[in-house]
């Protein structure tokens, strides 16, 4: 190798090495002092970039872990409101079998008061839970977690849509169930009953209502008398006269729905109510009701079977119920009047359910019965002898009207606990699914803590600093450093050697 003073390559060497050292040592200073591997794209561009992608799947499950934990907080609050509609629904269900009693002797429209106000406080309920009908959370409640390779994986559903998921009580099936007394209101009637304001009969006037029933030993006419006094009655005095009266023949007078009068009661049996002899009546005009709560057919014109002269009158029809059928014959021997038409019939239907009683009309028939029954008209022939009036209108089969559960005494509260029944079964069935949907929001938040366990262990492993390894190569930067500043220093001084051949 040539010596020369113009250029000292080993001195060029020398710095460059340092250079590099001291770049060396910057950079395990630098992984050393911020703990990573990667403080630049420089350092691993690829690795950076899958780095970062863990880094920002963890950011996103960290903030859904809070939304899952938030979305359990709200079902959480929900599951306690519905607890206390559960225990609402217990009261509600106590009510009801208290009315549902036929022995029950206090005042239904008590009871029915508290059962309504328990039911408005359902509703102010659900909707403070925000699962009234229509709600904030009567719908698909949807909780994005992340962690999912696409949206859809990366959510959780609790659907808590449609009407079947809401808890007031519409959406429970009882916003109109009752467990009012129920009866038969008189025919025309509109007169109210519940205005405190309003004296009935007042200067001694009276109002009577006769009653056609049948005792079971029997056929009765009762008729109940309501006599005002001088300074009259109110609403409720009158139902509880007449009730007075009618208590020993199992019909209970009551204030209906509407305000007005009605009657009930397991006895079959017809009411006309005569015109109030002056002052205000408890009805208007001279109605007439039939007890609905039963299954019941009223005759057309009865005519008794006369035994005049010549062919006499005869009507054969059958009257048939669940348990048997039961082939009746009425001649002018048994049905010569109307009060042995009703002991013949009442005879033939012993043991069936099915009571024959005059009608509201004091001169017909009704045939009631608290069972279903069918009524077939097989034949009448008309007497020349008199006995033109068939008692069931026309041959074939007749009518039979309906029972109406609103026209029993127990007949709203029974509904009602029907209702009730199913509106437990159905709050059960959505805590249930409540109950779900939290288990889900759970079990979503368990699998987001585990990713960002998983996620970020693989973030360290490519962009956090091996300390040891970094520590290591400190020193090794340190003493190659050193090592090159004392190489540069002789590499310097190696021209000064050319000056000892221009002295010799």
């Amino acid at each position: 190798m040539s010596l020369s003073i113009q250029t000292n390559v080993a001195s060029l060497v020398a710095q460059n090495n340092i250079r590099v050292n001291s770049n060396f040592q910057s950079q395990t200073i630098q992984k050393l002092s911020s703990g990573y591997r990667i403080n630049s794209s420089a350092d691993d561009a690829a690795g950076l970039a899958v780095a970062n992608r863990y880094r920002g799947d963890t950011a996103e499950l960290s903030q859904g872990i809070q939304n899952a934990n938030n979305g359990v907080a709200a079902l959480q609050i929900v599951d306690g409101g519905l607890n206390n509609v559960s225990n609402i629904l217990d009261r509600l269900r106590t009510l009801a079998t208290e009315s549902a009693s036929a022995t029950f002797t206090g005042d239904r429209g008590t009871l029915n008061t508290e059962y309504q106000g328990l039911l408005t406080e359902i509703n102010r309920q659900a909707a403070n839970v925000k699962l009234n009908t229509g709600g904030t959370y009567n719908t698909n409640l949807v909780t994005y977690v992340g962690g999912g390779s696409n949206a859809s994986n990366a959510q959780v559903s609790v659907d808590l849509s449609g009407a079947n998921n809401a808890v007031d009580s519409t959406a429970l099936g009882i916003a109109t169930s009752s467990i009012a007394g129920g009866g038969t209101g008189v025919s025309g009637n509109s007169v109210r009953l519940d205005d405190a304001a309003t004296s009935f009969l007042a200067g001694s006037n009276t109002q009577a209502f006769t009653f056609h029933l049948n005792t079971g030993t029997g056929n009765q006419d009762v008729t109940a008398t309501l006599s005002g006094g001088s300074g009259g009655l109110s609403g409720t005095q009158a139902i509880s006269n007449l009730n007075t009266s009618l208590s020993a023949y199992g019909i209970t007078a009551s204030i209906g729905s509407n305000g007005t009068l009605q009657f009930g009661g397991a006895t079959a049996f017809t009411v006309s109510a005569a015109a109030a002899s002056g002052g205000n009546g408890v009805t208007t005009g001279t109605g007439t009701a039939v007890n609905s709560a039963n299954y019941s057919i009223s005759s057309g014109t009865f005519a008794a079977f006369g035994a005049g002269g010549g062919t006499s009158a005869a009507e054969n029809f059958t009257v048939q119920n669940a348990g048997a059928s039961y082939n009746i014959s009425l001649t002018a021997v048994n049905a010569d009047t109307l009060a042995n038409t009703l002991t013949t019939l009442n005879t033939a239907l012993s043991g069936s359910g099915i009571s024959a009683v005059k009608a509201a009309n004091g001169t017909d028939i009704s045939l009631q019965s608290t069972s279903a029954f069918s009524v077939n008209e097989t034949a009448f022939t008309a007497g020349a002898g008199g006995g033109t009036g068939s008692v069931f209108g026309t041959v074939g089969a007749q009518t039979v009207t309906a029972a109406s559960n609103t026209a029993s005494n127990t007949g709203n509260a029974l509904a009602a606990l029907t209702s009730l029944q199913t509106a437990v079964t159905n709050l059960g069935l959505f805590h249930g699914k409540l109950g779900a949907g939290v288990n889900k929001l759970n079990y979503a938040v368990n699998l987001a803590q585990s990713q960002i366990t998983n996620y970020s262990s693989a973030q360290a492993g490519i962009r956090d600093a091996d300390v040891a390894s970094e520590a290591a190569n400190l020193t090794k930067a340190q003493v190659l450093q050193q090592a090159s500043i004392a190489a540069l220093a002789q590499a310097n001084s190696a021209p000064q050697a050319v000056l000892a051949l221009l002295r010799g």
